[in-house]
């Protein structure tokens, strides 16, 4: 590593928030964005809640995801004053897309035949277009990235890999900045539908807020999300020579494979410790040193109490005097945008010294024995953090985030 990496902007549109400033708040309050499904009839399904982002917007080519991640990376450029003042060199995207589920209007689209118009034809081309082709490239033309985007598809540690991805780039004299982060949007009935299949969602229709329940012992599963958070990521010595804002630096990043099962981490929770350790390994940093980290903590049966197993072996006899939070119980799951809004909620959390709560934590399960801050946000001096995504297939990713 040749270079230090700092985050100098931040942008957000997620359940709960859709700025840095309002989702730090509603963290801190302990605000839940979920809710009854809206953007489509639920009608008899097994869930009928998630968390929605609030958006009366137009959306850019009928895809909320798109529109969520140009959004969010408006915000993080103007937050980092990039248009005044930014770094020599090109930037380049990074992001973490979603599996690429249809969406109503897209399944309507695809029953059509009246393709004699010109004009038809070209949108049924730009329909063609899916997220994970087109967001990057359209994020990237708006903000001026000359390189070619790059995109991260694996599972709920999208995100986490995408930003990892940048800070390496930085780190070793490739990219002087970046913008990196995730978008998703599976709130369609193909996304619900297929994740009640799993035994994966919370059927507590009746109180949507209550629904996400981490590391409880009446957990059934979790919330989804959808939304979109974006980070500028650039040499410190950047940063520094044109006055950015540093809001925290990436100090490490690991990731690792289970090679375990599609849907369920490996019981031992191997393939989560070793995100952890490497991640720590990477910065040159001790388990001692770790003040506080954001759960992957999905409220699922079996992630809860093997990602609490993975965290006591990594910290030792320091295990129940580290707070462990999830942001899911707030926001939801959002698949391949998580790990990006979880850091972001680290970050703004860590820098007005305060750990945000987890949700509905009123009668922890035996085997989740560890501090998860539970009902109410704490105030807590935090330096160094670790960042948690742990998705299926058995793909984990942590970032270490410290405090300057």
């Amino acid at each position: 590593m040749t270079h230090r990496v700092v985050i100098t902007g931040i942008g957000v549109v997620l359940p709960n928030g859709n700025n840095p400033e309002s989702y730090r708040d509603n963290l801190i309050a302990g605000k839940s964005g979920a809710g009854p499904i809206t953007l489509f009839d639920a009608g008899e399904m097994p869930t009928r809640i998630a968390a929605e982002v609030k958006w009366d917007g137009p959306l850019v080519a009928e895809d909320r995801r798109t529109t969520f991640a140009i959004e969010a990376a408006r915000q993080a450029y103007d937050n980092a004053n990039l248009c005044g003042s930014a770094p020599k060199g090109d930037g380049r995207l990074c992001v973490g897309v979603g599996l690429e589920v249809f969406a109503p209007a897209d399944m309507a689209k695809m029953q059509r035949a009246d393709f004699e118009l010109p004009e038809e034809l070209a949108k049924r081309l730009k329909f063609l277009h899916m997220p994970g082709d087109l967001m990057p490239h359209v994020v990237s033309e708006r903000f001026g990235f000359r390189r070619p985007p790059l995109v991260m598809i694996s599972a709920c540690a999208s995100s986490a890999d995408a930003i990892g991805s940048c800070y390496r780039e930085i780190a070793h004299g490739r990219q002087r900045w970046m913008m990196g982060g995730g978008t998703d949007s599976m709130v369609t009935p193909l996304g619900i539908i297929a994740f009640s299949k799993l035994c994966a969602l919370s059927t507590l229709n009746e109180s949507p807020e209550k629904a996400a329940r981490p590391f409880s012992r009446d957990r059934e599963g979790f919330v989804m999300g959808e939304g979109a958070s974006m980070l500028v990521l650039e040499r410190l010595e950047d940063a520094e020579a044109r006055g950015a804002e540093i809001y925290g630096e990436i100090v490490g990043y690991g990731h690792s494979l289970d090679a375990f099962g599609i849907a369920e981490p490996h019981p031992e929770g191997r393939g989560a410790l070793q995100a952890m350790q490497r991640a720590l390994d990477d910065g040159g940093l001790h388990p001692d040193q770790v003040d506080v980290i954001n759960g992957h903590a999905t409220a699922t049966r079996k992630n809860d109490p093997i990602e609490s197993l993975a965290c006591k072996n990594l910290l030792g006899d320091r295990a129940k005097e580290v707070p462990i939070c999830a942001t899911k119980s707030m926001i939801g799951h959002i698949i391949a945008g998580s790990a990006a809004a979880e850091i972001v909620a680290t970050v703004v959390c860590m820098n007005v010294d305060m750990v945000h709560p987890t949700l509905n934590l009123h009668d922890p399960d035996p085997e989740c024995d560890l501090d998860y801050v539970p009902l109410v946000a704490r105030p807590h001096k935090t330096t160094l953090a670790l960042c948690n995504s742990f998705g299926f297939g058995g793909m984990n990713a942590t970032i270490a985030v410290r405090k300057l």
